[in-house]
């Protein structure tokens, strides 16, 4: 029998409902150098120290009201010695103004124990709670190598990257090269986490405040806790909603559920690595969904395809049973959802954070004639002029959960280096979403030699699908600094569209919200002088949205002076939902249960998907039984 999770609900996930990081689980300790070095001229007449003072206070000035901060210093009690730090502001909810007091009154005199400090460092962080998962960040401002020796700058970092999931060390190196630029170099990437380098005052300050802002921005995790096992006959058993998991280099994950024969069941993971932390081109996360001992019915295989730095990762699988119901995977039983991952060697080892989201979805009800599949772009294909307008600004979320609605029109946000930002598109049956990227013309830092980053997007269906672009797009661009433009869409959305073999087209089979992820490559933190560089998009809806899945459904028509959608056919006539042509709920829905009184974070813990999708894009390859 299939296993519930250790002093859990008997549907195999913990009882006490996993939180965002909103509720504290992400926090910040800066770690600054007081050395004696920092005494020195920065060349610009003031020390390095009254430069790291005007840079500390434009990092607080930019982080969030109350987030969890702490500021630890080394070298600045004495002359000598290799235990010479302390943490003078504990992490705890932000106090601008006591972090500014307590830089202006330090002095630099002593030595540089890095090593001992990021020790100290990563015990200055509160532990995660009642199964939350967050971003704790550990800082590293230094101008120079360690001097003490022991214990191993490297070898710290290592271990605490490997022992924790969602400890991240950045580091910032000030006019720092040789052999103190590769220390702060090993450092970051052991640590899960990015080197920013800093020749100046200026560009001191716009690296720390990439690195802190990229702690306070973090994914935002909702779900329920679900251990799962390595092998099928322990795995906890799931019923439809959304769970948070982790895993680790070369482990697979089973979780257990029930089907019927006539249901489609998806079921979709996302990883989220520390943004930038090291990665290979061939990094990957795997899902499938298995029936008996050694039957496939459907796997998926997502990965970077790129070595820039690791961004969020979406594999998702789905078992659609055939029109005839004579294959294996048909059958009603037990089914497991299997999770792997697969990292090169020299890539992030630490465990990665798992959103899963498992949906099951109704057929239609008998009789009901499905509208044709539709393969084709169509009106929605690149050449479509993108939206114009002056665009209105918005502020995209940090993932699914709190991804940003956008309407029809130009939207202009601001992202950093490693982000990645999220938005959410509505687009019923007959619609298809079609939007295009533009990433700004910005000032960029002097540099012998021109370099390159990247932006990147990624369409996702209601039930978190990767939507392939196929011939007809390309979802990244290198960028400079200089201006770049990426298009993207969907075919349009139709309930056969499950039948097609296309990665194009196989996944839009449901109307809801669609989700846009918008990257910006970790590279740009050493292009461009802006700490954020800004991003457009121009989005748009096409085609008439139609009341339901079925041949010849009436088209949904907004009738602006009433304030609400009614439903009328092509010559206005109105026809309620409940006679066009009764589907069943056949739609994509979300069913959220509340979080109880106080709660700040709500819980899906009933997710139940009456459409969904499968296969994805540029990014993944897929196959099925």
């Amino acid at each position: 029998m299939p296993a519930t999770a250790a002093g859990g609900a008997a549907d195999g996930t913990s009882a006490a409902p996993a939180t965002t990081s909103r509720d504290g689980s992400s926090s910040l300790v800066m770690v600054l150098d007081s050395s004696g070095s920092m005494a020195d001229d920065d060349g610009t007449g003031r020390t390095r120290m009254e430069s790291a003072r005007t840079a500390v206070g434009t990092v607080v000035d930019g982080l969030p009201d109350g987030y969890p901060t702490g500021l630890r210093v080394y070298g600045a009690d004495r002359q000598r010695g290799c235990t010479d730090t302390r943490l003078v502001r504990p992490v705890q909810a932000l106090d601008r103004a006591a972090v500014k007091q307590a830089v202006t009154d330090l002095r630099p005199r002593g030595d540089t124990p890095v090593g001992f400090s990021l020790q100290k460092a990563a015990k200055d962080l509160p532990e995660p709670v009642d199964g939350s998962i967050g971003t704790r960040t550990i800082l590293l401002i230094s101008d120079g190598a360690d001097t003490c020796g022991t214990p191993r700058p490297c070898e710290v970092a290592e271990r605490l990257g490997k022992d924790g999931t969602g400890l991240r060390i950045d580091t910032v190196g000030f006019q720092v090269k040789g052999r103190a630029r590769e220390q702060l170099e090993c450092i970051a990437e052991a640590g899960n986490g990015r080197y920013y380098d800093a020749p100046d005052a200026k560009s001191l300050a716009r690296q720390l405040q990439r690195a802190a802002q990229l702690s306070s921005d973090g994914y935002r995790f909702r779900g329920r806790r679900a251990v799962g096992a390595a092998t099928g006959d322990r795995a906890p058993v799931l019923v439809p909603g959304q769970y948070l998991d982790t895993v680790g280099p070369g482990e697979k994950r089973y979780y257990a559920v029930g089907l019927d024969a006539v249901s489609t069941a998806d079921f979709s993971a996302t990883a989220v690595p520390q943004p930038g932390a090291a990665v290979d081109t061939f990094d990957a996360l795997r899902t499938s969904i298995a029936y008996g001992t050694d039957s496939s019915c459907a796997t998926d295989t997502a990965r970077f395809y790129q070595t820039k730095g690791a961004t969020p990762l979406t594999s998702a699988v789905a078992r659609i049973p055939s029109a005839e119901g004579s294959r294996g995977c048909d059958r009603a039983g037990r089914y497991w959802l299997v999770v792997e991952r697969e990292s090169k060697k020299g890539s992030d080892a630490a465990q990665w954070p798992l959103e899963l989201v498992y949906g099951v979805e109704a057929p239609l009800k008998k009789g009901v004639t499905p509208a044709a599949s539709a393969p084709e772009y169509g009106a929605g294909g690149k050449n479509a002029v993108p939206a114009s307008g002056n665009p209105r600004d918005v502020r995209g979320g940090t993932g699914f959960n709190d991804a940003e609605k956008l309407g029809k029109g130009a939207w202009r946000d601001r992202i950093l280096p490693s982000q990645t930002l999220w938005y959410k598109v509505p687009a019923g049956w007959g619609q298809q979403v079609r939007y295009n990227v533009e990433f700004a013309n910005e000032p960029t830092v002097e540099r012998v030699a021109p370099m390159y980053s990247y932006g990147a997007t990624q369409l996702f269906t209601p039930a978190r699908f990767p939507v392939g672009g196929g011939a007809e797009f390309t979802s990244s661009t290198l960028y400079s600094g200089r201006p770049a433009a990426i298009r993207m869409g969907s075919v349009p959305v139709a309930w056969t569209n499950r039948y097609e073999y296309r990665s194009t087209v196989r996944p839009v089979h449901a109307g809801g919200e669609f989700y846009i992820s918008v990257t910006l490559g970790a590279q740009a933190a050493e292009i461009t002088e802006n700490a954020r560089i800004g991003v457009v998009l121009r989005v748009s809806v096409l085609g008439d949205e139609r009341a339901g899945p079925e041949h010849h459904a009436a088209v949904i028509a907004e009738k602006p002076d009433e304030g609400e959608r009614k439903w009328a056919d092509k010559k206005g006539n109105s026809a309620s939902p409940g006679d066009s042509g009764g589907t069943g709920g056949a739609g994509w829905t979300g069913v959220a249960a509340a979080a109880g009184a106080g709660a700040v974070v709500v819980v899906i813990a009933g997710l139940v998907f009456v459409r969904g999708g499968r296969r994805s894009a540029t990014q993944t390859t897929r196959g099925s039984a």
